[in-house]
């Protein structure tokens, strides 16, 4: 006699009256379509996985010195970049406390969940931020952010804080309009940008655009793992840290950039994590940094036309604001976009972005970022558009005919 566990069968029967499809076994490789963390390539991989050498050997220091100034290039800056082992949200508590204390009032805007997330974590360490309120469906208004501004004439707001790419939305926003909009309003304030999910996906311009600190990850455009995050810092920012009182011990720069003179860091680095940056790095300036944005520009554009062929609407409003990152659709009210997502993963091994705060369920992100080419965006899309069947979801055939297409005339 067979020996029956009830409980699993509890489970598979529950999930089959749910519409799920359990799959026991899965041939191939899982597709990773979520907007981050993006697919690490096999060459990345590889890199890191080598041997740990002594941090604080010579060997490192050229690891080091390597991964410090490929950095620069990425965020196109000739100042200082800070290597955190932490995630993206070290690295906004990091841009904060080095520049600001207690009770400064700063600007930010609700460009979508993680623009809230980044305002919630201002609060919890001490500050006063100001949350313009926005409509989860386009990127920062740079004239209501200069309005604001103007209207500040004590200058108490000491930073703006903006999201470059909104993972949780698909809409971007215009960094050198923001610029302009505290030139205009003649407003001291430091500019901080969020470029978690743009940054070696989407052009971005530190210095030329006149930011003072950038914040990004190591897990998206520069295709690795978690646990790398940065701070690219203006004179401006490090003059301004010499004065912010907020405690800082572990996100302090002053530390990091003496550290940083010789190719070392003041504490244990993530040197497997470093390796495989230094092989990113490489790849990206490979393919030319023009090229990977013009690859991902491309790929984005035949998404939006395989979402434009489905007749399902695309969450961001604004065209000039479209992210090459991620596209996020809308589905029908009477929809839940969890449930295509978990029929989609169910019976074809892919993984889509789920709606995240006020979005939950609403949509659901397709992301073609990173290690990406034309086969995988088809897979991708052919994946959605099989999933839109089994799961019931009205919409019209031809999205992924309308994505070859277009890459095969783009090619």
């Amino acid at each position: 006699m067979v020996a029956v566990d009830i409980n699993e069968c509890i489970i598979h029967l529950a999930c089959i009256l749910k519409g799920y499809f359990i799959m026991a076994f899965r041939s191939g490789r899982h597709y990773l379509q979520i907007p981050g963390p993006s697919n690490v390539p096999d060459r990345i991989l590889r890199a890191i996985d080598h041997p740990t050498i002594d941090h604080r050997g010579p060997d490192f220091a050229e690891l080091g010195h390597t991964c410090l100034n490929g950095m620069k290039k990425i965020f196109k800056t000739k100042s200082h970049v800070i290597i955190y082992p932490a995630s993206g949200t070290g690295a906004w508590e990091a841009a904060l406390v080095n520049v600001l204390s207690p009770g400064d009032k700063v600007l930010m805007y609700e460009t979508g969940q993680f623009a809230s997330l980044w305002n919630e974590l201002a609060q919890r360490i001490g500050l006063l931020p100001e949350f313009i309120e926005g409509t989860w469906r386009s990127g920062a208004d740079a004239g209501a952010i200069e309005e604001r501004l103007k209207g500040d004439t004590k200058h108490e707001i000491k930073a703006v804080c903006v999201v470059h790419n909104e993972t949780s939305t698909g809409a971007t926003s215009n960094i050198p309009a923001v610029r302009a909009a505290l030139n205009t309003a003649h407003h001291p304030a430091l500019l901080i940008v969020d470029t978690i999910s743009s940054l070696a996906s989407i052009d971005y311009r530190h210095d030329e655009w006149g930011v003072d600190i950038t914040v990004s990850g190591s897990q998206k455009g520069l295709m690795l793992p978690p646990g790398l995050s940065f701070n690219a810092i203006s004179e401006k920012a490090l003059k301004a840290s010499e004065t912010a009182v907020l405690p800082r011990s572990y996100w302090d720069w002053s530390s990091m950039i003496e550290n940083n003179k010789t190719g070392y860091f003041p504490y244990t680095p993530a040197t497997n994590l470093l390796y495989g940056l230094k092989e990113a790095l490489a790849m990206l300036f490979e393919e030319g940094l023009a090229n990977v944005f013009a690859r991902h520009n491309r790929h984005a554009e035949a998404t939006r036309q395989a979402v434009q062929a489905w007749g399902m609407e695309i969450l961001c409003n604004n065209p000039n604001e479209f992210s090459s990152v991620l596209t996020a659709v809308v589905v029908p009210d009477n929809i839940d976009a969890d449930y295509l997502r978990s029929v989609i993963l169910n019976n074809f091994d892919m993984s889509l972005g789920t709606g995240l705060g006020k979005m939950k369920g609403k949509i659901f992100r397709i992301g073609h970022l990173g290690d990406f080419n034309d086969l995988a965006l088809i897979g991708t899309l052919a994946g959605v558009e099989m999933g839109l069947s089994l799961a019931q979801v009205p919409y019209q055939k031809g999205g992924v005919e309308r994505a070859m297409t277009y890459l095969a005339k783009s090619s």
